[in-house]
């Protein structure tokens, strides 16, 4: 038996003043999405900012249903709309961030579900290009990771479908 560890490297920012100019317009897009979240059954609103490689950023909220199978998180609205609306078009960074009902302030820390890493992984794979992330983790911090799939150890991938 071998005892093996997982690591991953990411970086905190105390404030939105420590981001790029670039970071902080994709944050504020990604909470300007969440604002339009469609959330009447967990009042949690998520957003989510994608910046193009070509400058164009593509926001995603989270939709609801009340079959809730059939709803979709803010991320894979976001990167399924680029993806559609924009083909061929590689995602260089995703900022995503989430507020309680009632208020507009991101509160908490939100990181992306598996459903979400998976795809963005796959993106990262479709593209042959990481995709750097921006969260949003509570009271005006953040946490950037420069690859999707780092928040994913034993990504599934293509491979095995080979």
């Amino acid at each position: 038996m071998q005892n093996l560890k997982l690591s991953i490297d990411y970086n905190k920012y105390n404030d939105i003043g420590e981001l790029s100019s670039r970071d902080q317009e994709l944050v504020v897009e990604a909470r300007k999405a969440a604002n339009d979240a469609y959330a009447p059954y967990s009042n949690f609103y998520v957003g989510a900012a994608v910046l193009l490689e070509n400058g164009v950023i593509v926001r995603g909220s989270n939709q609801e249903n009340a079959a809730y199978p059939a709803g979709l998180c803010a991320e894979r609205v976001a990167v399924f709309a680029a993806g559609a609306q924009h083909p061929g078009i590689k995602i260089i960074s995703i900022a995503i961030t989430a507020h309680p009902k009632d208020s507009v302030a991101p509160s908490v820390a939100i990181s992306p579900c598996g459903d979400c890493r998976q795809v963005m992984a796959e993106y990262e794979h479709r593209y042959e290009h990481t995709i750097r992330l921006i969260m949003e983790s509570g009271e005006g911090s953040f946490i950037m990771t420069d690859s999707a799939a780092s928040l994913l150890p034993f990504i599934f991938s293509g491979k095995a479908l080979r």
